[in-house]
């Protein structure tokens, strides 16, 4: 039986390059991404896809920069919202499945509680409405999908909040972290293995599989927390805290730190309808925190 054709695009970024791992016994995979693929030109995604054939499209790309947003709003809509109704296009003309990754950044925080995939978005800044724009567009060609909506993605690899309070206890004595901003922190590890799971679930007939369970899902590291607790368990574990040079960790609020885009309060997810259609629950997110630190600890 010949096996399934994936591409994956945006093997550079946190999520990508753990799919490109954990997707690797599903399939023959095909990476593309930035310069290769560029996600701000979407006309040109259609001569890249004709040539590559796939059976299967993942796309873990997006225009994530949220306050650089707020004045490259074209770009950010390119890349975010207009690609990706490109690949859904190819994918319902061609009868293959699409896997897309969306953000809690779609909601504007103001519910109280943990949104469900029923509940009625309202971004308030670029990057989630243009996040938004591209759930809409993937939606509207009918095509046989999986969005995941997921939230405060992590990886050691590279780049993130996780690496950036490790960095900011190595340089500065009182480190300042806001404690009004609530969410599901989410290991890219355990997000791209969930993903997998999913897919191995429909190894016997794939888009059938998909177009059964077509749809928007959540999914995310259970349990919730601030920014400000998820810190002090970041510096709490870290495998080098004797390089600290931090003395005090203080809580403070978002309008402390005036940024371009705004950011929502609580956008905490709920997973109940992932967890029940697939039966495959994420960790807490204080286990994935300590998994993930444990192997940094080996670096």
């Amino acid at each position: 039986m010949k096996k399934a054709r994936i591409l994956l695009i945006g093997i550079n970024g946190r999520l990508g390059w753990e799919l490109q791992r954990t997707c690797a016994t599903l399939g023959e995979i095909v990476t593309a991404d930035f310069p290769e693929l560029n996600l701000a030109h979407p006309k040109k995604l259609g001569a890249l896809l004709k040539n590559i054939q796939p059976d299967m499209i993942i796309n873990a790309a997006a225009y994530t920069n949220m306050d650089q947003a707020e004045t490259e709003i074209k770009l950010a809509r390119k890349v975010n919202a207009l690609s990706p109704g490109v690949l859904a296009q190819y994918a319902a003309r061609h009868n293959i499945g699409l896997i897309h990754y969306s953000t809690d950044y779609v909601f504007d925080g103001q519910k109280g509680s943990s949104y469900l995939e029923t509940d009625i978005p309202n971004p308030i800044n670029t990057y989630g409405t243009t996040m938004l724009e591209g759930e809409q567009t993937v939606h509207d060609t009918c095509c046989a999908y999986f969005i995941f909506r997921t939230s405060w993605v992590y990886s050691l690899r590279q780049g993130g909040f996780v690496n950036k309070v490790m960095k900011w206890a190595r340089e500065q004595k009182i480190l300042r972290v806001v404690d009004d901003q609530i969410s599901n922190p989410t290991w890219a590890r355990m997000l791209a293995e969930a993903t997998a799971q999913v897919i191995a679930q429909g190894d016997h007939n794939l888009i059938h599989f998909m177009k059964e369970h077509a749809g928007l899902y959540h999914l995310a590291g259970s349990g919730e927390v601030t920014r400000y607790e998820w810190a002090r368990r970041i510096l709490a574990l870290d495998p080098k805290m004797r390089e600290h040079v931090m003395e005090e960790l203080k809580p403070a609020k978002t309008i402390d730190f005036p940024t371009a885009a705004v950011r929502p309060r609580n956008t905490t997810l709920n997973m109940q309808r992932f967890e029940e259609t697939f039966n495959i629950t994420l960790p807490h997110w204080d286990a994935s925190l300590q998994l993930a630190m444990s192997e940094c600890s080996k670096v």
